[in-house]
């Protein structure tokens, strides 16, 4: 008999598995779309390429709430470039399926951000992909990594700070950090 089972000792509840597709479904929604046939791969479903295209395009959006707009390294000579990258896929997505991303930001240093983007199957109400990401700042002009500016720093920490407070905590690979 184990220790558990005579009452000796207790096993606290340990989350492993993602958030769920509810938990995911309050947070903003991005790129919300249906998935269509052009993106079709050969074994009928969405290909690899455009879940990482509709992940990063639902980020791209995401960051305009913290001062980072899609045109920035024309209008400030600015931008953000993807350091690494971890993929996770947990069902398929076919055509005509409605998806949208959601973004959840986890901690940033001076010149990082640390981000988790999730591409739901809002059709069948799945969470589809997970995208862990780490990206950079970049001052376009030298094309090096550079200091976040005074006010993109502080939305970033209010929306950090926000979402640190969300019931649920995502899964990680364990194979990238701020640095």
């Amino acid at each position: 008999m184990s220790l558990i089972a005579a009452g000796v000792g207790t096993v606290p509840r340990v989350t492993t598995g993602h958030p769920t597709y509810d938990e995911l479904a309050e947070l903003p929604a991005y790129a919300a779309q249906a998935v269509p046939a052009a993106f079709e791969d050969i074994n009928g479903h969405l290909n690899i390429r455009h879940y990482v295209g509709i992940a990063s395009e639902g980020l791209d959006e995401a960051l305009v709430d913290v001062g980072i707009p899609q045109n920035w390294p024309t209008v400030a000579g600015q931008g953000v470039f993807s350091a690494e990258h971890h993929m996770t896929y947990l069902s398929e997505l076919r055509t005509g399926d409605r998806i949208s991303v959601r973004v959840r930001l986890l901690g940033r240093s001076a010149r990082a951000v640390h981000a988790v983007v999730y591409l739901l199957d809002d059709s069948h109400r799945k969470v589809s992909y997970v995208m862990e990401e780490v990206f950079l700042h970049i001052d376009m002009a030298s094309r090096r990594t550079a200091e976040w500016p005074d006010d993109v720093a502080a939305a970033l920490d209010k929306l950090i700070a926000e979402e640190s407070h969300l019931p649920w905590q995502p899964v990680l690979s364990g194979s990238m950090s701020l640095r």
